[in-house]
């Protein structure tokens, strides 16, 4: 199975950036001429957290080409053996799967409102349908199983550190989002959030 993983790994990575990322981004661009990409580099803490989100994928980029590269480089993340167990293995492959047909549903649901940060220049509409009905943050809940999937597909130190980083920082993101939302859409968003869970 390592073998398999080597090789799949790194395909699952590109397609997952491309699902979660790239394409809708280019998406978004295309139909209205936006940059759906709102972090800059200003000394604020919505920036900041842009900074480190991209940390995050450079480290997760890392991550998948150190296990890819063989054992004797995979060895300086230093592996978890305890947790190397091929039912393990296959719970992580179910969860990064599951989650990247959901990051894909919500992605096509998001339409043109589709943002990457929160953009204070155009207003987008209040998603509440499909699967926003189920949770309001659908996106960054997958990004969470996302991670946690690698984790058990490759336990290692790092991937540990990662997805403990990758929760805390989308639940501050989330927050900072939730607050502007709120303030945009006032009532229809106060009632949205009684009706509709923050993450699942």
């Amino acid at each position: 199975m390592d073998n398999f993983l080597r090789v799949y790994l790194p395909i699952y990575l590109l397609a997952y950036l491309a699902v979660a990322f790239v394409l809708p981004t280019y998406k978004t661009w295309k139909a209205t001429g936006i940059n759906p990409i709102t972090f800059g580099k200003a000394d604020t803490a919505h920036d900041y957290i842009g900074l480190v989100m991209k940390c995050l994928m450079v480290l997760l980029l890392l991550m998948v080409v150190c296990y890819s590269a063989g054992k004797t480089v995979y060895q300086y993340l230093m592996p978890i053996g305890y947790l190397e167990m091929p039912w393990l293995r296959i719970i992580g492959l179910a969860l990064v799967h599951i989650a990247l047909a959901w990051i894909a549903v919500a992605q096509f649901q998001m339409q043109d409102s589709w943002r990457i940060g929160i953009d204070e220049v155009h207003k987008t509409a209040l998603k509440t349908k499909g699967i926003f009905s189920l949770s309001r943050n659908p996106i960054f809940l997958g990004m969470m199983v996302s991670m946690l999937g690698l984790f058990l597909v490759m336990p290692n130190a790092l991937g540990f550190c990662l997805t403990l980083m990758t929760y805390f920082v989308i639940q501050i993101q989330i927050r900072l989002e939730e607050a502007f939302l709120e303030k945009q859409h006032g009532p229809a968003y106060q009632a949205y959030k009684k009706t509709t869970r923050r993450l699942v």
